[in-house]
């Protein structure tokens, strides 16, 4: 039932959107350079690992030796705008539609994240990714990551299809207020150092 939902709202969705990704791609491309789609190894259901989708939001600047330049320095400002506004999470949806992904469920995270889980936080890994999920109506990047797992926990023993209605009804007005958006537009994966 979960992925008949995801399909009949991600085909549609898709379709009407095309416009956007065109736009957005168009100018990923000319702002942040090749390729437009940033992938990256994320772990999924029992944690098996699969690629994830996102706009580009980085440049490829390097310094005279060579070496990629800080993150903070190779971020455009219309990467910025791109994550603050979550439109660089948009290619997600091939995920969803590859059945990487969900909708809705915990946000996928890195892959060297996985040794640092306690036996509890691993059990985020018994339902899918999501796009959105539990943790982020309640906070987004405006709590600490044990709040976060635990809110992601909260969803694996209560998902339903009602909940995933409402979590996306609440995502899209959150994302239009941006609300608990990082205030410095960089990622917040950095920070996790476990929970021991």
């Amino acid at each position: 039932m979960k992925r008949f939902f995801d399909l009949i709202l991600t085909i549609p969705g898709l379709l009407v959107i095309s416009p956007i990704l065109l736009v957005l791609a168009l100018l990923a491309r000319i702002i942040n350079g090749s390729p437009i789609i940033f992938s990256q190894e994320r772990p999924g259901w029992k944690g098996i690992p699969f690629r994830i989708y996102k706009f580009r939001t980085m440049t490829d600047e390097r310094d005279e030796k060579g070496h990629l330049l800080p993150d903070k320095q190779r971020l455009t400002r219309f990467g910025k705008f791109l994550r603050s506004s979550s439109l660089d999470e948009l290619p997600e949806l091939l995920n969803v539609l590859k059945g990487d992904m969900s909708l809705v469920g915990p946000r996928p995270l890195l892959m060297e994240y996985l040794p640092l889980y306690s036996t509890e936080q691993s059990r985020r890994h018994e339902v899918m990714p999501g796009l959105t999920g539990w943790a982020q109506i309640n906070g987004r990047n405006d709590v600490s990551w044990d709040e976060k797992f635990n809110m992601d926990i909260w969803y694996v023993d209560h998902q339903s299809l009602f909940l995933d209605i409402k979590i996306l009804f609440m995502t899209f007005f959150l994302v239009l207020l941006r609300h608990g958006i990082s205030k410095n537009g960089y990622s917040t994966t950095d920070n996790f150092k476990g929970n021991f």
